[in-house]
């Protein structure tokens, strides 16, 4: 089974299994009897009366609809949460070891089992909110599924690939690419050994590819880049059980059938899944003095109901050349009325070469002070400005937010990866002033 894909950011996509030629409908979304047997069932990604570009619903055919299930019942599992209120605030600048993945033999946990809330705000029963999780796992998930009632999730691998099975077809997502599932696409993840990443959630809004504004039409994540899959269907009976986990109202939940859910033998639509190689990013950069705002490297947008300020940005730091006369290159000392939130899929960031490393995140809440540490400050200060290559061999990224991001018990204690001396890394800077 070869993985193919189709290319294009919120295109409208036509697919259908090649073992099942004919399975679209001609000319209607809602024939009376659909090709070979057949049910249709829409899956709706915004209010059926969005405006035209904001609008989006795919046509699924399949052997059997998605409501024939037993009820569901709460489950236990995995340390999901999004009660942002059973720790006191913390507004210190907060940074974690790389987290850590359970030997499979002692502890087997899958992508939902190995889920854990990081930090988050808003709730998603008023369709307004973020939260990022961590997932650690070791093994594939097993005649089970997901799909994620509250919003949308970005998934950010960084240890490990995961092969996700959707009701669209399978992806094959590396680290280094990302991939959105989007609200309420069942999904299944199957891992090759100690896998580990980042997860954004975004409630009440999609992610988007950000406005280009003076820079033109080309630039930054271009939308041939994004690819989807191509469908993909199984028909096979589960008599022992298959679990439909449903995230609802930030809560897990399970369902029992008898079939796999992946039995979409054709669709079409511009609501999705996708992937995206964080490679082919087109980085734009200062090349006369100063230092851009980190906006310049945003991939997606989860946009707010106010303009211009996102709900949630992903933004990147790839590899690029840093050619600035007169200008202190690494990122200025800085108080923001935004939360960042930072992780590292591999390399060494150019702000923190030392502590803050791949697998590990650090979180700069709002208004809370951050820039480079001691080290880093006196060597760029100090540098011949001539051109160099930054981040290479490098990938850190960015879930920016104007949310006020509190942190979980998981974070702060349960998790036992804070790292307590973090604040030292500035304690080093001495003054130079001089009148």
């Amino acid at each position: 089974f070869i993985l193919q894909y189709m290319s294009g950011f919120g295109n409208e996509h036509v697919s259908e299994d090649p073992r099942c030629p004919g399975a679209l409908p001609e000319g209607q979304n809602n024939p009376q009897v659909c090709p070979y047997g057949l049910y249709a069932e829409q899956l709706s990604g915004s209010a059926f009366t969005c405006p035209r570009p904001t609008n989006k619903r795919s046509w699924l055919y399949r052997i059997l609809p998605s409501v024939c299930h037993k009820p569901f019942k709460p489950l236990r599992e995995g340390h999901l949460t999004h009660d942002w209120d059973e720790v006191e605030p913390d507004p210190n600048q907060l940074r974690w070891k790389p987290f850590e993945i359970p030997k499979a033999p002692q502890n087997k946990l899958d992508f939902v089992s190995g889920l854990h809330t990081l930090c988050g705000a808003g709730e998603p029963r008023g369709r307004n909110g973020i939260a990022v999780h961590i997932f650690v796992c070791n093994t594939s998930m097993l005649d089970r599924c997901l799909y994620n009632s509250d919003g949308d999730f970005l998934i950010v691998p960084q240890q490990g690939k995961l092969l996700i099975t959707t009701e669209f077809g399978k992806m094959l997502v590396e680290p280094n690419e990302i991939c959105v599932i989007q609200q309420g696409m069942r999904f299944s993840v199957e891992v090759f050994g100690e896998t580990r990443g980042y997860i954004l959630e975004v409630y009440g809004a999609h992610f988007e590819l950000p406005d280009l504004g003076p820079i033109g039409a080309n630039g930054l994540a271009n939308p041939r880049d994004f690819l989807v899959p191509v469908a993909w269907y199984e028909d096979r009976q589960v008599p022992g059980g298959y679990t439909v986990i449903s995230k609802y109202q930030g809560k897990l939940f399970a369902a029992q059938q008898d079939f796999s859910p992946f039995n979409v033998v054709a669709w079409h639509g511009n609501y999705t899944p996708y992937k995206y190689h964080l490679e082919k990013f087109m980085v734009i950069n200062a090349v006369a003095f100063d230092h851009a705002d980190p906006s310049i490297f945003t991939v997606l947008t989860a946009k707010s109901t106010r303009p211009g300020v996102a709900l949630a940005d992903f933004v990147i730091f790839p590899p690029r050349w840093g050619v600035a006369n007169n200008t202190f290159r690494p990122p200025y000392y800085h108080r923001n009325c935004m939360s960042e939130f930072m992780g590292l899929i591999k390399g060494h960031y150019e702000a923190k070469e030392e502590g803050f490393q791949p697998g590990g995140a650090s979180l700069h809440s709002m208004m809370t002070p951050h820039g480079p540490d001691a080290d880093c400050f006196e060597k760029a200060s100090k540098a011949k400005l001539e051109p160099e290559r930054v981040a290479e061999g490098t990938m850190a990224f960015m879930f920016e937010s104007s949310l006020s991001l509190a942190v979980t018990k998981w974070g702060l204690q349960t998790s036992n990866r804070l790292d307590k001396n973090y604040y030292k890394c500035w304690e080093p800077l001495k003054s130079h002033f001089n009148p």
